[in-house]
């Protein structure tokens, strides 16, 4: 598992609230364990709801089950926003949050190059390998991570299910909770 990948949350997961259906972007992974951020799940805030010092609101996605009262933030301007880790390509992953504030008030970051998150995914050291070997999750490396992680991606978990076919489509076209069918 490396920094930058995709995870597809495999059909089979759907009891498990948090990871039905979501998509994550893989933002760190070291010796004690892996970091991510489920891209495709919006939660019910804004960046208004939240922090009052924004004069431009912001959707907040659900990032994950861990630290739910932290905010984070992914983005794809380095240049803008000082202290960002690196995460692969053109898409970096924190940085200096006073600074974005004023950025974002200054009209300086569009919607579209950066995305925030209450709460991330968080993976031991081995967990997530074995998720991955139990079939817990679809592993994409080659996917455009950026076009994935910036732009509307409520339905990202869909078309990958369908492009990979097979039992997959049917699984694709499934109500979110069987009991609905």
């Amino acid at each position: 598992m490396k920094k930058g990948y995709i995870l597809f949350a495999e059909p089979t997961i759907q009891h498990d609230l948090t990871f039905n259906r979501s998509v994550v972007l893989i933002a760190e992974q070291n010796d004690t364990g892996t970091v991510g951020f489920i891209i495709n799940k919006k939660s019910n805030y804004s960046t208004q709801d939240l922090i009052p010092e924004f004069n431009i609101d912001f959707p907040i996605y659900n990032g994950g089950p861990v630290e739910k009262e932290n905010l984070y933030f992914i983005h794809k301007i380095p240049s803008l926003i000082r202290n960002s880790i690196k995460i692969k390509d053109n898409i970096y992953w924190g940085g200096n949050f006073d600074l974005v504030v004023k950025l974002i008030n200054d009209k300086k970051i569009k919607k579209n190059e950066i995305k925030f998150f209450l709460g991330y995914s968080g993976w031991e050291k081995e967990q997530l390998n074995n998720e991955i070997e139990n079939k817990s999750w679809i592993l994409a490396k080659n996917e455009n991570i950026e076009k994935l992680s910036f732009h509307e991606t409520i339905s990202v978990w869909k078309e990958k299910l369908e492009k990979i076919g097979g039992n997959y489509l049917l699984w694709s076209n499934s109500p979110e909770n069987p009991q609905h069918n």
